[in-house]
Formats: structure tokens, sequence, C-alpha cells
């Protein structure tokens, strides 16, 4: 929906630092842009019109005397529930949208506004009376926010990092520490940024900020608490809160639109959604094009589908900027295509509906599933398969070595998500040696499991997932490029009432031999063909490997690795060895490559290029 910018103190030239800062993320608001200065804080804003288009809807948004300043990124779905309260507690609006609850229900409720509330979001609120900064970002970390101290040690915040390097007392410097977990998880998974003292706010966690110092807590968490239903009930259920949820999603005084892949989860949302336009976009490599079942779903539902077949020459000259946008390195191939999507999405409307979270919620990814021969091996007693484990542990590897230890029962002991693109102990080998000194990603991920150490192996998973997987990684890229193309992406299956509801989920009617998240796929089943919902699951495929394989871009890959700049970060001949040997077809490297590749790229955009 927008974009906020903030800092405290009182630093010379305010306005004009906040106007630089606000057109810095002009992107992310196109519509609109104001800005507040008050008594020890500096607001700025930039507005992407959704909900009551008129000018008097803007931001910063004040209350009846003006004691309360909100800035809010993102949508509050429950706000007309949430308004007919506060204005039976005698509180005034002005506006038809979702932001003057905030702006109220801060008065009402002060921090418990967060509780109440059901959406996307991440906002501040400056309390005048108290000289106060309260700020929060939604349950499933959906929406960014970024804070960090200047030099000076006042506070500076924001939808995106790059609207910091305006203030003229926010020193820019790579956090080389965040190397290590980021060439193993292909995104930055701590709270900690590529750049040196700024921050993420952390999912479902607020903030409050008064006489220099900065207190944060956790305000929601996920709790996976089996019940005993039927399993025809359980598919009721998942319908009926899946289809409520979309129809909360779809309120907008603009166009919505829906993101169509070949996929159970978009094709679930689209066919609840039935929007006007679905949009798909594929690659001219074989195997690497699912429009078509995408443009088949749409005529069969009667939908205008627009598509578009992405050229590697495309992707590599729009890298960059793909990267500028992100913030932060991510090396998830498909924010490549997401870019070209949410671009061509834009052309014809202002907000999309799309599929994220289904597969952490619902237990789709492959990793979930034990199956096979590790369904047999499982029927060993658990003691027996975590002593093997143990042994194996401290042994070199050997055919047979990574079974052991993934059917231990323990993933704490090798699980680290979705993505794991380098060892720890080769990304100390490439590393430089004062990159090396970051945490690893087993590190970062065991406190998660710590918190759930008495749930089953499926939830440790889901889990860890849901609370770094997503948000890291998923959520980023759905955000940052969508926004890049002033586009506001919805993701229904994130939704507070739908998690409520999956909660609760028995395992086996989730993970069952015959699919994974196969409850969820009957549900889907009710409105989609069988071949939709029983379809394999491919993410967002991406050529990288044979374009790796071409002159062309090799050459670009290469470059990068040569330039003097790497040096600082990495060991360059054991950079060169690796794209050599997957150049020459002796090894697949594409993902470490691209993951280096990543970084370089983005450091090259914003500390050699910036502008």
């Amino acid at each position: 929906m927008c974009g906020f910018v903030g800092f405290t103190g009182e630093a010379p030239a305010r306005r004009e630092v906040l106007n630089k800062m606000t057109s810095r993320i002009v992107h992310r608001g196109p519509d609109m842009g104001d800005t507040y200065l008050g008594d020890g804080i500096a607001l700025g804003f930039r507005r992407l019109s959704i909900l009551d288009l008129s000018d008097h809807a803007g931001q910063p948004m004040r209350n009846e005397d003006g004691s309360v300043i909100v800035v809010h990124n993102g949508e509050i779905y429950n706000f007309r529930e949430l308004r007919e309260q506060l204005i039976a507690k005698g509180h005034t609006f002005r506006t038809k949208t979702d932001t003057e609850v905030v702006v109220h229900g801060y008065e009402e409720w002060g921090e418990n506004l967060v509780d109440r509330l059901r959406g996307m979001f991440a906002f501040a609120v400056w309390d005048c009376k108290t000289n106060t900064l309260f700020g929060a970002r939604d349950f499933f970390g959906i929406k960014p926010f970024y804070y960090g101290k200047l030099s000076t040690g006042a506070l500076i915040f924001g939808s995106e990092i790059k609207a910091f390097l305006d203030h003229p007392d926010f020193v820019r410097r790579v956090n080389r520490g965040a190397l290590r977990a980021y060439l193993t998880y292909q995104y930055s998974a701590s709270a900690e940024t590529f750049f040196e003292r700024v921050y993420k706010l952390p999912p479902a966690h607020c903030f409050t900020w008064q006489d220099g110092k900065m207190r944060i807590r956790r305000y929601w968490d996920i709790h996976f608490d089996e019940q005993e239903i039927d399993f025809e009930q359980c598919v009721q259920a998942i319908d009926d809160a899946v289809r409520e949820s979309v129809e909360a999603h779809k309120i907008s005084d603009v166009k919505v639109g829906a993101f169509l892949s070949g996929g159970v989860d978009s094709s679930y949302i689209t066919a609840a959604q039935m929007p006007d336009q679905t949009f798909s976009v594929g690659f001219d490599y074989n195997k690497f094009n699912e429009t078509d079942y995408a443009a088949q779903l749409s005529e069969r539902l009667g939908i205008r589908n627009y598509r578009k077949i992405l050229t590697a020459d495309e992707c590599f000259e729009r890298f960059p900027d793909i990267q500028y946008h992100m913030d932060e390195p991510q090396s998830n191939p498909s924010s490549v295509p997401l870019w070209f999507l949410a671009e061509l999405a834009s052309e014809h409307v202002t907000v999309v509906l799309s599929g994220e979270g289904a597969d952490e919620i619902f237990a789709g990814y492959e990793t979930y599933d034990v199956s096979g021969l590790a369904a047999r091996y499982r029927r060993l007693p658990g003691g027996v398969r975590r002593a093997a484990a143990s042994v194996v542990r401290g042994l070199p590897y050997f055919k047979g070595h990574d079974f052991i230890l993934k059917n231990s029962g323990r993933p704490e002991d090798w699980y680290f998500g979705q993505a794991y693109i380098f060892p720890d102990k080769q990304a100390l080998d490439i590393l430089a040696p004062d990159c090396r000194s970051g945490k690893s990603a087993k590190q970062l991920i065991e406190p998660l499991f710590e918190r759930v150490k008495d749930k089953s192996e499926l939830v440790k998973k889901q889990y860890a997932d849901l609370l770094l997987w997503l948000p890291g990684d998923i959520l980023l890229k759905a955000d940052k490029m969508s926004m890049a193309h002033s586009l506001e992406l919805r993701v229904p299956f994130l939704d507070r009432e739908v998690m409520r509801m999956a909660e609760t989920i028995p395992a086996r009617y989730k993970i069952n031999g015959k699919n994974t998240k196969y409850v969820f796929r009957k549900a889907a089943n009710r409105t989609l063909p069988d071949e939709w919902a029983d379809r394999e699951k491919k993410g967002f495929p991406v050529p990288i490997r044979y374009w790796l394989r071409e002159r062309k871009y090799y050459d670009i890959v290469k470059d990068a690795f040569a330039a003097p700049y790497t040096a600082q970060f990495f060991d360059q001949s054991k950079l060169m060895r690796l794209l050599d040997d997957h150049f020459a077809n002796k090894a697949d490297n594409q993902r470490k490559i691209w993951t280096v590749f990543t970084f370089l790229v983005w450091y090259k955009r914003f500390f050699v290029d910036f502008e």
C-alpha cells in the first residue's frame, strides 16, 4: 500500500532530509506524499491509494487534537469491525481508510492494539504527550520494518533500508558478519541486515522507543496443537477459512487481480477470488514454462490471462535493479520472474492476490515428507536412530551419511529450511578471513527449535520455516518485487484466522504418503479440477543451470568474480573453480554461483555505483 520513513532527534534541515528519504521510496507510493515534523520526531510517507482515494485520507495521519500521528504500510482487513467498536467508544472518524483505525485504536488500547488487528502491516505511532514512538510488524512479516541507530544516537526507521542512505548521519558500511549464514540460507536470516547497525523488526513483534531506549517484545506466536477432527470436516474447515480470507483480502477501491502459476496454491486463490484478470510469466526454456496451465485454468474460469515469456538477456539486464529494490542480497532465483510478473500486473491493476504461505502452513514441501525407504527405516526405535546419527555426524561423508542423519527424528541436527546452499564448512572456506566471524546458519536456527523442543518433527520443520524462510525469503521478495512496481500484493493464506484453524490439523492429514498438504489439496479440489489440485509442486523454476553454461552469461558472472572489490569478501580462485566446473558440466554449482553472484551485484549497486 505505501512506504514510510522517520527519525528521531532535532537534526538540521530535517525537512530537506525527509524529502530526500521519501523520494527514495516513491515507487512504494507514487500517488501522494507528505511529512510531519514535531518535537523530536520526523515522519515521511508515500501513498499508493487503495482505500478511500481522496486527498484527506493521506498520511501521516493524526487524531482529532493532533496528539497521535501515524504512518502505516499495509492493510487491516478487520478495520470496519474495529471502526464500529471505536465509534461506539466516542472516537470520531474523518476518513474511510483502515489507517485511521490504527490512530484511534492506539488512543483507546495503547500497545494492546496489535492484539486486535487482522492483516498485513508495519506502522509507527508518535505519541506527542509522552514523546514515545510505538511500532509494530504483522504476524508473519508480510510487510517490512527496518530500524537502526544514526551516528548521533538517534533512531531511524522505515519500510526500506535504501531510504536511510539519504540521511547525513547514517554511516553506510557492509555488515560482513552477515555473509556466513547468507551463503547457507541465500537470504539474511537474522535480525541483523547487510548494513551495519540496521536491523529488521521481527514478525509479530512491536517496540517502544522513549528517551533513547528501545524495548522490543513478541506479541503473537504460532502454536500447533493437533485436534481430533473428522477428515471431511477438516476439508470443509479449510475451504471455509480460505474463502472467508479471500473475501476479506478483496476489499479495495481499485482494481484487484491475481498471480497465477500452474500450481494448486495460486489456482485455489484465483478460483475462490474470481478476479477479472490473472498474470503469469515463464521462460523460453523447455520445462521452465507453466503459463499454459495458467491460461487453461483462466479460460475454464472465464478470466482473462496476461502472459509474458522471459529471456536470459532481460533477466541479467534487470538483475542489478532487482537487487537494489531487494535492499539486501537475496539469491532465490524466483525473485527474477517475480520482478517481471509484478511489472506485467502493474500495467493493469493496483492490487493482486497471491498464494504464498500455503506450503508452510499446510505442510507442502517435500522436506516435510517421510516415505519409501525412509519410512521403513523410521520403524527402528528412536533411540537407535538417534545413536546412529550421533556416530555418523562425526564421520567423513559417505553414501548413506545424510540418510541416517535426516532420519534420526531430530531435525535440529540437520534441518536448515528450504534453502541450503553452502554447508558451513564450505562457506568458511571461500570467505575472506574477516568475513567468517558471523553466526552460522545452525546458530541462527537453534533458538527456534528450542521453542518447540517438545513438538513433533513436522511441527519443528514448519515452525522453523514460518519464522525464518517465510519472512526472510518468500515474503521479502513478494513485498519488494511488487512494491518496486507500485503494486500491492496480498497473501490470503497468511491470515491470522487461517493460521488459527491450520494449527489444529492432525499431521496425518497433512502428510500421508499420498501427497504433501494432502487435506489442503482436497479442500482446493472442491473448486479446482484434479489436475490442478494434485499437481506436483514445482515452485518458480528458473533455468540458471543452463544460463551459466552459455558463454555470454558465464562471462558476466566471471567478470563479477574477478572484480577488484570481490577479493575483500571471497577467495576468488575458489569462486572461479566453482564457475568453471559448472561451465564444463563437471558439477552442478548453479545455486552456489548464483548466491555469490547475487551478493556481488548487490554490493556493486549499493557501494560502487550508488546514486
